[in-house]
């Protein structure tokens, strides 16, 4: 049922080749993921014989649209031709089968979007799967992306930030998975039968990440009357100038998980550790991010400069009051980069008003990065669980812990005969609760932070505080 690329530009109904999701193919395909999402289990699966099931045939006839779709959409992304192929036989596969717990190996192990990186590229993505910071059941779902992959980052990935599996990516159109906070595509989300010994890629929408930032911060800014340099200004104004500030941090922060002295497993998922350690390791990374903007910008790249204001901003006003308190690690490292900033008189809160000394901000956050580096450096030769107490106490120096903290009365309130992974249940949810800044910019700022569920690049307006 496949059609040629010419013959579907001979239809006369508009469509152009330069954007998959407005040939008339797309519409339909979303339209049948969206129909079989909701008989979905948390695995993927779908309980033919529950009450109100709906009826085997109509969802096979439903799949039989989306291979139709994919059918007549491949041939305008030949790059994905085999990945396209095999999807068709994975869905076909799960249909005949019942409707069981889905196994999208085979597509995936095709899937390679990072073998051949071009700028302006799209995929076609279907998949059952969860999305991170979204939705945690692995339903079926589906995307038009493109890739952003300009000259000036191809080149720095290829002489000096090596990271061959990156992708910044943005959204062309989703599927209600997407309608959500996330902001990645990873492989590890997708339902397979195995994982496979290596991934091949990994995708970050930086337009999503972009739109958020400049909402929120362009608010943030307002409520705290912090006067943004030009230059951070120009940040909230011009999405595709962001964009690229995100791609570029994205990617120093993505390689930065492998690299340095490393005390644990860089891929933290694997392991059972207290959120502290995530939310370091997250920190260490972007303030690698941090330093190496500033090398880039002193080379003459505006990219550098741009990504030194978006980390900083970003952690000390987005990240620390978005998410739940449970186990917050994100939030955790923002509130120590305000804390280590604040205590090192870099910022002020001062009549309600927050001033930054941008210079000075460079140097203390260096400092952070450095105490932090040190911390690595010295665990590697520590066992885990005085590591993890002395990750404890760097912490502690700068933030309050909750005033029932096991962990804060020190090692000797700890039952030290327990393996280290069950010293993790006496963490608690909300660890290092926010703090009375915090507190109240989390008030202000609540339906801000609430609008940017499912921003695009489409939504670039800053959205005024309450």
């Amino acid at each position: 049922m496949t059609e040629s690329l010419a013959s579907i530009a001979a239809t006369g109904d508009g469509f152009t080749a330069d954007r998959v999701v407005s040939h008339p193919a797309w519409p339909v395909l979303r339209d049948a993921v969206a129909a079989i999402r909701p008989a979905q289990a948390k695995d993927g699966s779908i309980d033919l014989a529950a009450e109100g099931a709906p009826d085997r045939a109509e969802l096979t006839r439903r799949v039989e649209v989306i291979v139709d779709a994919v059918q007549r959409l491949s041939p305008l992304l030949p790059h994905d031709a085999a990945y396209h192929r095999a999807l068709v036989d994975d869905l076909r596969r799960w249909a005949e089968a019942g409707f069981g717990v889905p196994d999208f190996l085979d597509s995936l192990l095709a899937f390679q979007p990072a073998a051949e990186r071009v700028d302006g590229r799209q995929h076609l993505v279907v998949f059952p799967m969860y999305t991170q910071n979204g939705n945690p059941d692995r339903n079926l779902e589906a995307l038009v992306l493109r890739v952003v992959w300009p000259d000036w980052l191809a080149e720095l990935e290829r002489t000096r930030y090596d990271n061959p599996l990156f992708l910044g990516i943005t959204f062309e159109d989703f599927t209600d998975g997407y309608d959500t906070n996330s902001a990645v595509l990873f492989p590890e989300t997708i339902a397979v039968r195995e994982a496979p010994a290596r991934f091949s890629w990994g995708g970050i929408f930086c337009d999503r990440e972009a739109a958020r930032f400049r909402r929120v911060i362009g608010a943030a800014s307002e409520v705290t009357s912090l006067e943004l340099p030009e230059e951070a200004r120009g940040l909230l104004t011009d999405q595709q100038r962001c964009q690229q500030a995100f791609v570029l941090w994205d990617m120093v922060h993505d390689r930065t998980h492998s690299h340095g002295d490393l005390p644990f497993d860089p891929f933290m998922i694997k392991q059972r550790q207290p959120f502290w350690m995530y939310g370091l390791e997250e920190l260490r990374c972007d303030l690698t991010a941090f330093h190496e903007a500033g090398r880039l910008a002193a080379d003459g790249y505006p990219q550098g400069r741009d990504v030194q204001y978006t980390v900083l901003l970003d952690r000390l006003f987005r990240f620390p009051v978005t998410g739940a308190r449970v186990r917050n690690y994100d939030g955790l490292g923002g509130q120590l980069l305000f804390a280590y900033l604040h205590q090192h008189d870099a910022l002020r809160w001062r009549d309600n008003r927050l001033t930054v000394d941008w210079a000075r901000a460079r140097e203390v956050t260096a400092q952070l990065r450095d105490e932090i580096e040190t911390l690595y450096r010295r665990g590697i030769d520590r066992p885990k669980i005085v590591h993890w107490l002395k990750s404890y106490d760097l912490v502690s120096r700068y933030l309050a812990p909750h005033p029932g903290s096991v962990w804060a009365k020190g090692a000797e309130a700890l039952d030290l005969d327990q393996p280290p992974r069950r010293l993790v249940d006496d963490v608690l949810p909300d660890e290092f609760p926010l703090s009375l800044f915090y507190e109240a910019l989390a008030k202000k700022l609540r339906k801000v932070i609430e609008s940017t569920r499912g921003i695009t690049a489409a939504d670039q307006a800053p959205t005024r505080a309450a």
